[in-house]
């Protein structure tokens, strides 16, 4: 049902070009969408600042609302207070916490706890210490779980600029302490939870409805289930708990052998409004919210 992503935004997809190969590049994305009804997306790197590549876009596709983000991972000096500051000063409007280079995510690869199919990340931070660059993991807090003096300063430079705050690939300590923090301290107003039902990022809809009290949006990506990560029931059981006005769908796309997001997140849509939600409560996760988040409403 092409008439669910009319307006749609989705926060959440890897475009080429990148450090990991790619189904589309940010123009090709920028065309589909115009020839879908998106209204605009975000270009999501795990290791570069895509402000640049959306003012590309904008130029291109002057319709289409390309959201540029920056991720702190390693490439980018992880938590940077600088790199954020003149991230935000060329447009970037989405902060990613650490996702690849997150103490979560490399104390699981160090401890095995990756799976057989390694993801793509894992594969570029294996080959590269092979070769002698060894990869810090990061934590946004520190050795008494307080956070950082980097994080605060972060989450400053977030406040002033109001862009968006995006957890990302933190563990729940962190990311309790980070959205507690940045909302009470830091008057953040633009939260998003990453993919709440991911393994490395799996929130109960108990402790869901606990940071949606600090302004949270709750994150569902196509990719999540699609791939098997967990079941579509789970999905459907997540949303219902905290409700549509509290959760944002995206897609997570750019997998060379999956669909471009603008067909996943038609499937996905589709697939809620099969289960029961209304075009409505539709609208909310795939255009209202998505617009509170940006500052556009």
């Amino acid at each position: 049902m092409k008439e669910l992503i009319i307006g749609a935004y989705d926060l959440h997809m890897h475009p080429a070009p990148d450090v990991l190969p790619r189904k589309f590049d940010d123009l090709e994305m920028a065309k589909r969408a115009k020839e879908n009804g998106m209204s605009g997306f975000a270009m999501k790197s795990h290791y570069f600042c895509t402000a640049d590549r959306a003012a590309i876009v904008k130029k291109q596709y002057p319709d289409i609302d390309a959201v540029g983000t920056i991720t702190l991972n390693c490439s980018v000096g992880g938590i940077n207070p600088i790199a954020v500051e003149m991230a935000a000063r060329a447009g970037t409007r989405l902060v990613w916490f650490p996702t690849s280079d997150s103490e979560n995510e490399q104390g699981r690869l160090r401890r095995g706890e990756t799976g057989k199919k390694l993801p793509y990340w894992a594969k570029v931070a294996i080959d590269m210490r092979e070769k002698g660059i060894e990869i810090p993991s990061i934590s946004v807090l520190d050795e008494n779980g307080e956070l950082t003096p980097e994080t605060h300063q972060v989450l400053d430079v977030i406040s002033r600029h109001g862009m968006i705050l995006a957890t990302s690939h933190l563990d729940k300590k962190e990311t309790f302490a980070l959205v507690k923090t940045a909302a009470k301290e830091h008057c953040v107003e633009h939260i998003i939870l990453t993919h709440v039902d991911f393994p490395t990022t799996f929130y109960t809809v108990e402790e869901q409805k606990e940071l949606l009290e600090y302004g949270a949006y709750m994150e569902h990506c196509f990719v999540t289930y699609d791939t098997g990560k967990v079941s579509f029931d789970t999905v459907v059981e997540q949303i219902r708990g905290v409700g549509a006005e509290h959760v944002i769908l995206s897609t997570d796309c750019g997998q060379t052998t999956g669909l471009y997001p603008d067909e996943a997140l038609e499937v996905f849509t589709t697939s809620l409004y099969k289960t029961g939600f209304s075009k409505e409560e539709i609208h909310l996760m795939t255009n209202v919210n998505q617009r509170k988040l940006l500052g556009i409403i």
